[in-house]
């Protein structure tokens, strides 16, 4: 009786140790803000002394934490996203082009798809063509704008590219393209100046029948019956008139000027569900 009740003590502990290690962890450490500038500079061949950090702190995409690390150089805008354990640059918008590092943009959901690791100019369509996707949308031409931005990006695990760019009347144009294939996925335009509190020759304000007319007449093919949504309202004592409209798989939202019939605010967005 004494011999298996000595072995069962035996296994026991015995068990009781493979649990303990089977528990035991180990948690590594962030590579710090500091490692993470140096790779970002060795990797842009920049010496420190040349660049200037507009941002650089520690942020997550899903299960991955990792540093941003934007600075300026010669002019050039520089922006990093490096793995805060590994210090892999998950993803880079340099001059002249965009990379992204395939092993760790995997688990941070950013993956391209590509057999090598790293994305390649030919996976996207390239700022310029997004920038002429763009601006054929809008109607403009290349001179007729200022640009503020065009940048490729990540949305929903897809390539993007963020285009903006403003008129000489201060007209601001927002768009989302995507970047394998050029589509337009959503865009916007705001007229941030529109004329203070000037309210036109006649100083009447257009009807709302006038009002639905110019915003149907952005939609080909929408009818007053594609209108969901219609409402009058004043922006700083100023009438304007804000409305949806629903058509053909997008969504546009409006705001236009109740004296002068300015287009002030319109957004387009496919209709998700």
């Amino acid at each position: 009786m004494k011999k298996i009740w000595m072995t069962i003590c035996t296994l026991t502990l015995g068990l009781a140790l493979l649990s303990g290690c089977g528990q035991q962890t180990t948690t590594a450490e962030p590579i710090g803000i500091d490692a993470a500038k140096t790779l970002a500079l060795e990797d842009a061949g920049i010496s420190a002394d040349a660049a200037s950090f507009t941002t650089a702190g520690l942020d997550r995409r899903g299960d991955t934490e990792y540093y941003e690390v934007d600075f300026t150089a010669n002019g050039q805008e520089y922006e990093y996203e490096i793995d805060a354990i590994t210090g892999v640059i998950i993803e880079k918008q340099i001059p002249g082009g965009q990379t992204a590092t395939d092993d760790t943009a995997q688990t941070a959901g950013t993956t391209t798809g590509t057999q090598s690791g790293t994305q390649t100019s030919g996976d996207v369509i390239g700022e310029e063509a997004a920038r002429k996707a763009a601006l054929d949308h809008a109607g403009l031409a290349e001179s007729d704008v200022t640009f503020i931005r065009s940048k490729l990006d990540w949305d929903d695990g897809r390539q993007v590219y963020d285009v903006e760019f403003y008129t000489s009347d201060y007209t601001e144009y927002d768009y989302e393209i995507d970047a394998a294939t050029g589509d337009i996925l959503s865009y916007d335009a705001d007229a941030e100046y529109y004329g203070g509190g000037s309210t036109g020759s006649s100083g009447t304000a257009i009807t709302e029948a006038e009002a639905k007319a110019i915003a149907l007449g952005k939609v080909p093919g929408a009818t007053e019956s594609d209108i969901w949504e219609f409402s009058t309202d004043r922006d700083d004592g100023r009438l304007q008139y804000e409305g949806e409209i629903i058509y053909d798989g997008t969504k546009y939202e409006f705001e236009i000027d109740g004296y002068s019939g300015t287009i002030r605010s319109w957004e387009a967005e496919p209709v998700r569900g």
